[in-house]
């Protein structure tokens, strides 16, 4: 039992604490160091989560994107070093928990709708709705 509490600990001190709270299908961007040499700098990966899995240390994200007409994906490591920052550019509403469809469609099918936050907080699909 000492082994796993001295496990734990070590990977506690390890986890992010400035993850934001995004989901599968949100369209966000992962800020990651590249080193090369002895030069580093930082590059940018925007796609479409499709699966989160894992939990602790060991979490993955992964990320979808078509561009060029080529579709790519990539996995990420959540608490990895190499992360600088994670952005969220949309909020997605899907009903399901992987969304690994997405690979074999193209065009409209490929689309995640988008789910809008108002000002009071609460959740709206679709077109958003001017007040007053």
């Amino acid at each position: 039992m000492q082994q796993c509490e001295l496990i734990q600990s070590i990977e506690k001190e390890q986890l992010k604490s400035d993850l934001p709270n995004f989901k599968v299908g949100d369209t966000i961007s992962v800020h990651t160091r590249i080193i090369e040499g002895e030069k580093e700098r930082i590059q940018v990966f925007t796609g479409t989560v499709i699966s989160r899995k894992g939990k602790g240390l060991s979490a993955t994200i992964s990320l979808y994107r078509v561009s060029y007409g080529s579709g790519m994906e990539r996995v990420f490591l959540l608490h990895s070093p190499r992360i600088a920052k994670i952005e969220i550019l949309k909020s997605g509403k899907v009903r399901k928990a992987k969304l690994y469809y997405l690979r074999g469609v193209s065009g409209k099918a490929a689309k995640v709708k988008e789910q809008i936050m108002k000002k009071d907080k609460k959740v709206v699909a679709g077109p958003v709705v001017q007040e007053g």
